[in-house]
């Protein structure tokens, strides 16, 4: 693909063409399906899946949500950001034939997928599929997944800014370093004494830095900042 189809796509100046643009990549790889979805985790509730492309009509009426919330390919990209290729084997050694079984009509045979970790607790799956099987040669293979892996990277700032709803998404509080140390060890179930003991300060310091963490993020207790820590991105999981 040229650089510019590239930037065309992270300069798209509205959804509908970034949409276009990124079908028409798509299609230049010899994918006749394209997917992005903006992943947003919460701490208190399902997450959000945000999604723009072209999946068929007939295959989102036909849809089963509950066969949706196993489906291993979205689990792999939860986990790794890694971009991996899927077939009807994938399926089935994932212990999900079925789903693949009712996608496939609709275009969904193979494809290649990858993941891009986003602030904010979010990421961007991306996923181009086709019916026809993927290159049996790995260099070709390998190809398509490093230029996948650019589409990733440079379909990130359009769909934050048309999938992301920015204008909704929290304010993030700045914690200092010691701050972030300090939940992060509570995190782990530790008490204020042993936290300071892990840290070499005194248990008076570790609340002192808790009490400023718990007004930042505007919560009562230490766990609820914990879990309001991990759903801005402030802390891993």
């Amino acid at each position: 693909m040229r650089l510019q189809d590239y930037f065309d796509i992270s300069q798209a100046p509205d959804k509908t063409t970034f949409r276009r643009r990124m079908i028409d990549f798509a299609h230049g790889m010899d994918f006749p399906v394209v997917g992005a979805v903006l992943l947003v985790e919460h701490a208190s509730k399902d997450p959000d899946f945000l999604y723009i492309g072209n999946r068929p009509p007939d295959f989102e009426a036909a849809s089963d949500k509950s066969l949706a919330k196993i489906d291993p390919v979205t689990a792999q990209l939860r986990r790794s950001p890694l971009p991996f290729v899927y077939d009807q084997k994938y399926y089935v050694d994932a212990g999900a034939p079925e789903l693949w079984e009712h996608a496939a009509p609709y275009g969904y045979r193979t494809g290649i997928s990858v993941a891009l970790r986003l602030p904010g607790n979010r990421q961007l799956l991306l996923g181009l599929d086709r019916e026809r099987d993927l290159p049996a040669d790995d260099e070709k293979i390998m190809r398509l997944l490093a230029d996948l892996q650019m589409l990733a990277v440079h379909c990130q700032d359009a769909a934050l800014r048309f999938l992301g709803a920015p204008e909704e998404l929290p304010n993030v509080p700045s914690l200092s370093k010691r701050e972030l140390e300090v939940l992060r060890w509570t995190k782990e179930g530790m008490t204020a004494w042993e936290v300071g003991d892990k840290l070499s300060i005194s248990e008076p310091t570790v609340k002192f830095h808790l009490k400023k963490t718990l007004s930042k993020l505007q919560v009562p207790s230490k766990h609820m900042a914990v879990l309001k820590a991990i759903s801005l991105g402030l802390i891993a999981p």
